[in-house]
């Protein structure tokens, strides 16, 4: 059994129209790196050019945002599902 990592629509197309995503790794680093390896389209959604986690992608491992687990370190375990969520901005004001 590897994470479950589930993909919101607006991401979908950029990683090939999949809703969710089985991805072995023990870190959200793993997982993500993995994700972009095989989608790379989706690698400026996730990654920051450094490298970082993108500001504007929310990761959760189960209902914990990982910011405050490790970031890139936090720990994956096989039965763990992993949420990406982009924030939503923006607007127009009245």
């Amino acid at each position: 059994m590897a994470p479950l990592v589930r993909i919101p629509t607006v991401l979908r197309p950029a990683a090939g129209g999949n809703a969710t995503l089985t991805v072995d790794g023990v870190t959200i680093g793993e997982i993500l790196g993995k994700v972009v390896a095989d989608f790379p389209a989706a690698s400026a959604q996730v990654f920051n050019d450094d490298g970082t986690l993108h500001k504007f992608l929310n990761v959760y491992v189960n209902d914990d945002d990982v910011r405050y687990l490790g970031g890139l370190e936090a720990p994956v375990a096989p039965s763990d599902e992993v949420t990406l969520l982009p924030a939503v901005a923006g607007g127009a004001t009245a």
